[in-house]
């Protein structure tokens, strides 16, 4: 007979006098204790008797001691419940006796950094929300046909785990789609399928980085998140400023053995890194023996101008790190990236993901390969090409216009957010709780060390374009009002 409860009961031989005792005793202690949650349905008097070897009257009896004392209540044709009348236990508290935190704890992890903000913030507070997608306008009613076709197919199948590069058929989807959107040179083989690009910058950190050793050279401002996988790591960070033309290639220190840049549309500022750039970075990763690791976030979309080629497709000493995401051309919860990584790389790149989580989950990557493959890809991205260029433009004439005397816009031909400089940093110093409600970012949240700049970054991603000019009265009311 299966145990009525999750937890032992432990009672004395049958005809003990304190058989009804024991029984209520610890049906009480697992009530106090949390062990029977409120809400929970007891089961009935005749299984409690037939689990324990008692009779009915024993366990009728230790039901009535509960119900007196309020720690059951009885429904009318149901039966009975754990009351909801004891207080909830306090979370244990762990007393701190070193404020760096505790040293069984790895050093970097005892004051482990902020992540993002979740995103479940009403519409109407997260208008500008910085990297996210319009979900809206997703073909839900053609990725769940998909599902469903890749459900059948792996219910045929061998029940086993898969290969931890990545599903072969979403590999070859992906190598041929970068080939074409991208003009990234590569195929099936060269492709390792991560759970989004916050594991393809784990991953590289991993098989790359010598704690204690390594120095990582990073834009600043630049992508937190990225910079938190090369930290763990054991990397030590060297910010390198951002101007017009993008990294700045002369300020990347000699000993740099990682580049991490993201050259399509740079994170935040939202510059391309120019030609010449391009050019002197892949320079100096041949001459110094330094990797490049290329992040092509949401190079995707692009407004007017004819797209640079990616830096993978420029380099000729392989030493490129590619990596791609779904979350902003797709939709953020489906978690799937990838990494186009060098031959020399790529094996300890698939061991370093098969000792994270063996393989990204099968049904998601079989439902993407179809996805793509079938050209399902291709048109959203074209459809929310022309959608997200509307949105830019009507954000980027309120901005030029109506914030003119109060924030500088910053030029950016891609992407999904733009973003602007203040005139003065009391501006945005002022503006700030009501540029959050609002889900617009701060430049200087991106920013490492002093000097960050004074600047608001606006996210157009998710926003109908109806409501930009509202949202954005509100904004230019706070500043006018401050003048």
């Amino acid at each position: 007979m299966d145990p009525v409860f999750a937890f032992p009961i432990a009672l004395p031989p049958a005809g003990s006098r304190r058989l009804l005792r024991a029984l209520h005793e610890q049906l009480r202690g697992a009530i106090l204790d949390g062990r029977l949650k409120p809400g929970l349905r007891l089961p009935a008097t005749r299984a409690l008797a037939a689990a324990f070897g008692i009779s009915r009257n024993t366990a009728v009896a230790a039901y009535d001691l509960l119900l007196g004392e309020g720690y059951v209540q009885s429904r009318a044709g149901s039966g009975i419940y754990v009351a909801d009348v004891v207080p909830q236990r306090a979370e244990r508290r762990t007393t701190k006796t070193d404020p760096t935190g505790d040293k069984r704890l790895a050093a970097f992890w005892r004051d482990p950094p902020p992540g993002p903000s979740p995103t479940s913030q009403p519409a109407s507070q997260a208008r500008f929300q910085l990297g996210v997608p319009d979900p809206q306008r997703f073909p839900f009613d053609v990725w769940r046909r998909l599902a469903a076709r890749a459900l059948r197919t792996a219910s045929r199948g061998p029940a086993s785990y898969n290969d931890a590069q990545g599903q072969p058929a979403l590999r070859e989807a992906i190598a041929r789609h970068v080939s074409f959107a991208r003009a990234v040179s590569c195929g099936g083989d060269d492709v390792v399928v991560t759970t989004g690009a916050q594991q393809a910058f784990d991953l590289v950190a991993r098989i790359l980085v010598t704690p204690g050793r390594t120095v990582v050279a990073m834009e600043n401002p630049g992508y937190p998140p990225a910079r938190t996988a090369f930290a763990a790591a054991g990397a030590a960070f060297a910010p390198v400023r951002v101007d017009a033309e993008g990294l700045v290639v002369e300020s990347i220190p000699a000993n740099a053995r990682i580049v991490y840049v993201t050259p399509s549309h740079q994170f935040p500022l939202g510059v391309a890194l120019s030609t010449r750039r391009r050019t002197a970075l892949l320079e100096f990763a041949q001459r110094s023996g330094a990797v490049v690791v290329e992040d092509d976030y949401d190079g995707e979309f692009r407004y007017g101008d004819r797209p640079l080629d990616a830096l993978q497709t420029l380099d000729r000493a392989d030493c490129v790190f590619y990596v791609g995401t779904f979350s902003k051309s797709l939709f953020p919860a489906i978690r799937l990236g990838f990494v186009v990584a060098p031959a020399w790389a790529r094996p300890a790149l698939v061991a370093a993901k098969r000792c994270a989580d063996w393989h990204c989950a099968t049904h998601a990557q079989d439902t993407l390969a179809a996805f793509i493959a079938e050209g399902h890809l291709v048109r959203h991205v074209r459809r929310m090409r022309g959608i997200y260029a509307q949105r830019r433009q009507t954000l980027l004439d309120a901005l030029t216009t109506d914030f003119a005397p109060w924030l500088t816009v910053l030029p950016a031909s891609a992407g999904l957010h733009l973003s602007t400089l203040a005139r003065k940093p009391a501006d945005v110093a002022k503006l700030a709780q009501h540029a959050r409600e609002l889900g617009i970012g701060t430049l200087a949240a991106y920013h490492a060390g002093k000097g960050a700049p004074a600047g608001l970054v606006f996210g157009f991603g998710a926003i109908d374009e109806a409501k930009i000019g509202p949202a954005l009265a509100a904004l230019r009311r706070a500043l006018g009002a401050g003048r």
